[in-house]
């Protein structure tokens, strides 16, 4: 870990016309015992932010992480000036491509050892597409550039995480991504991110893919061929797995503290219990996305850039405040 007091933590800006600077603004008062920040982003935009939130912070642009201060009353921002204008909500192939500098930067510092850990704010992803970005969305691009094969995407509200052995691909094909070799590694990397947050015998739930995981199959085949299976290889190294289980009670039992984590086997089958405790009726967002498997430390907030309210200074920073908070405590955890 750097030698700071606390861990220092890159906080990327995300797309300039989202959300992403307010909510970096807003969450930075309220995570000051937990970590130093430094946005890696664009200065001016920061600074737009904090007159639209009316906040009394200072923004300072810097050079270098190594000139980053600790004033709860600044807000270092490492400035790549790469915005030559600012408009609200709007899908610009410009910052899509200001958003993917900003995360390449943070994935060189923490690959360094200049920053302890890396939070992400949202991009959009027809901008970096536009911008002639091959991934779709950060966890992609963070493996690939770390070089990591076994990654997944742990999400966490509360006491209730998840982990997908697929993501950002069509159902169609996430059926076909099923497999006990890719249901294994998605277990083993869900260990290893469960023994990051600090908790040490973990216990991983694994959720059936068809309907009562497949009724010993009656209504599909894969519970029994390809989950199965891993589960059966996981124990076999020692990791306290089960599976599969139902989908459609599984993650009421791990939300009542039955289980440290679901493995699930595609992206809405996660995300859809995750959103329902995160997200309220007064449009309060929480709850963390975390990288497990990943050789840096990365988490992200679990929402997107919110055009439709971006430069209002309304949105809610819960969700950047978790993802600071977390990624702090992992880079302790690890250190």
């Amino acid at each position: 870990m750097t030698a700071r007091e606390r861990p220092l933590v890159g906080v990327t800006m995300g797309d300039p016309g989202g959300i992403g600077s307010e909510i970096i603004v807003k969450a930075a008062p309220q995570v000051t015992d937990d970590a130093d920040l430094v946005v890696i982003g664009d200065a001016d935009v920061v600074r737009d932010a904090v007159a639209q939130c009316e906040s009394d912070l200072t923004v300072e642009g810097v050079d270098t992480v190594a000139d980053v201060r600790v004033d709860p009353s600044t807000l270092s921002v490492l400035d790549l000036d790469n915005v030559a204008s600012l408009a609200h909500g709007e899908i610009d192939e410009a910052y899509g491509r200001a958003s993917l500098e900003y995360i390449e930067r943070a994935i060189e510092l923490a690959i360094e050892g200049d920053i302890d850990a890396i939070a992400t704010a949202p991009i959009h992803k027809q901008a970096t597409a536009r911008a002639g970005s091959e991934f779709a969305g950060h966890t992609g691009m963070l493996a690939a550039y770390t070089e990591t094969d076994n990654y997944s995407m742990m999400l966490i509200e509360g006491g209730l995480r998840v982990t997908h052995v697929s993501t950002h691909v069509p159902l169609r094909e996430a059926c076909d991504l099923v497999t006990t070799e890719n249901v294994l590694d998605t277990i083993t990397v869900t260990a290893q991110g469960l023994h990051d947050l600090g908790i040490d015998d973990p216990t991983i739930a694994v959720a059936g893919l068809n309907p009562h995981a497949g009724e010993g199959g009656l209504l599909g085949t894969e519970d029994d061929d390809a989950i199965e299976p891993a589960v059966e290889q996981a124990c076999e190294a020692g990791i306290d797995a089960e599976g599969p289980i139902p989908p459609d009670t599984v993650y009421v039992k791990a939300a009542a503290g039955d289980y440290d984590c679901v493995v699930s086997m595609y992206h809405d089958q996660g995300h859809i219990p995750i959103k329902m405790l995160g997200f309220d009726s007064t449009d309060t967002v929480s709850g963390v996305n975390m990288t497990v498997g990943l050789p840096i430390i990365r988490t992200s907030v679990d929402h997107g850039t919110a055009f439709d309210i971006a430069g209002q200074g309304i949105a809610s920073e819960s969700s950047m405040v978790d993802a600071i908070r977390t990624a702090a405590r992992v880079a302790v955890e690890r250190a």
